[in-house]
């Protein structure tokens, strides 16, 4: 038996409703911030993905599923978003006009690492990033307009936590002393991170290593060296966000895993998935635009997974499995027919509808409504066609009453419509 690739599960009629009522909530919220989706090609250059989040990271170091293709040009699953939304920028001169640009995308992402609850080596994140202006205005409105998803999701127990990575300004005196601190730890430092003090010492501080954290606990951040414009920047965030009655921690060790961010980095993270505990994150990447070969435009972002996400709905009312408002048993061939024909006008008039067409018995198709979660059952047979009525049974309530078949479907799309709307 051939079974999916080991970390790239299948999404199963009730767990894909569920996401698809993620997915409604999220279009929802970001058509009111002004967001338009856009969809990208999964398999991107992979030049692209090691200049963006760059070369010293783990993602481009160990984790992407890189290829040649048969005329030797190195190609990637795409491990991320935001490289593959700044590429399209860039390319289809999105960037022409005033005012800012805002995009969403929703997909798989691919990362070839150790599957574990919420992680899979194909996953699924929902994206957006907006382009054109280094206001913190905009930074606090997409942190808010983060935070108003996650509610309408119904999350509770969520702790928002934000930093400053600073600005090619503020980076060089701080990485110097941070070098220089880890030098001086380095033979306790795991390998990883032994190799990071030369290469990209911030990447120490997302190290899950016990002892590494340790070590990092004591080590100078960034925000002690924040040159006036990133304090005043990151200042003004957080009184935005203050204004608004929003709960937040500074935490000055954050980082992101991608080396392309600046000023604003932020994360939402939650007790109730053990050590992954992140479900959502982003930040400012400002000079990301201009070193893909873009215009120099400030741009910014979030990711949030979709596994993370659903697994922490699992017992909510977000989502269920999809159920028919009409099951039709019919009993016979020329039952059989009239019914496929009802049923077809009935879903042209918007209703789902499911029939049997095996010649089973009235007791075995009533099971199969049962199961299959049916609101009303109409029977349907040689008697039913010959009088011109059938019964209609309430599945729920028990109840049953005659329908006349002459006009059967407009007057069950009505009862429909007065149902749905109660």
């Amino acid at each position: 038996m051939i079974q999916a690739v080991r970390g790239m599960k299948d999404l199963l009629p009730t767990e894909a409703a569920r996401w698809q009522a993620i997915e409604q909530v999220a279009r929802q919220v970001f058509r009111c911030y002004g967001f338009q989706e856009i969809r990208l090609p999964l398999l991107e250059r992979t030049e692209l993905f090691a200049r963006s989040i760059g070369e010293s990271t783990d993602i481009v170091e160990k984790e992407m599923y890189t290829f040649n293709d048969r005329h030797g040009d190195s190609l990637t699953l795409r491990p991320e978003a935001t490289a593959s939304v700044v590429r399209a920028f860039i390319e289809n001169h999105l960037d022409q006009g005033a005012g800012v640009k805002k995009y969403y995308t929703i997909g798989p992402m691919f990362r070839y690492e150790r599957p574990q609850k919420g992680r899979y080596r194909q996953f699924h994140q929902i994206n957006c990033e907006a382009f054109g202006v280094d206001a913190p205005e905009l930074d606090a409105e997409l942190i808010l307009m983060l935070m108003d998803m996650l509610e309408k999701f119904g999350l509770g127990q969520v702790r928002l936590i934000i930093n400053s990575l600073g600005c090619p300004g503020c980076r060089p005196g701080f990485k110097q002393d941070l070098t220089e601190f880890l030098a001086r730890q380095v033979e306790h430092l795991c390998p990883d991170c032994q190799r990071r003090v030369v290469a990209n010492p911030l990447r120490v501080f997302d190290c899950k290593s016990k002892t590494c954290q340790e070590i990092v606990s004591a080590a100078p951040t960034l925000q002690e060296q924040l040159c006036p414009d990133c304090r005043r920047h990151l200042d003004r965030v957080l009184e935005l966000l203050s204004g608004f009655g929003l709960n937040f921690e500074i935490n000055p060790r954050l980082v992101r895993g991608l080396d392309y961010y600046t000023r604003t980095a932020f994360e939402v993270v939650t007790t109730q998935l053990g050590t992954q505990d992140a479900i959502a994150g982003g930040g400012r990447y400002n000079g990301l635009v201009k070193a893909l070969g873009g215009p120099d435009l400030p741009a910014i972002g979030f990711a949030i997974g979709q596994e993370r996400l659903a697994s922490l709905l699992t017992d909510s009312r977000l989502g269920s499995e999809p159920h028919p408002f009409l099951f039709i048993a019919a009993l016979g061939e020329a039952a059989r027919q009239r019914g496929f024909q009802l049923a077809q006008e009935l879903r042209r008039l918007g209703l789902a509808v499911e029939l049997e067409f095996s010649d089973r018995s009235l007791k075995a198709q009533m099971s199969i409504a049962d199961r299959r979660k049916a609101t009303y059952v109409l029977i349907l047979g040689d008697r039913e066609l010959a009088t011109g009525e059938a019964p209609l049974r309430h599945m729920a309530g028990g109840g049953q009453e005659t329908m006349a078949l002459a006009g059967l479907a407009p007057a069950l799309a009505r009862r429909f419509a007065a149902e749905e709307g109660a």
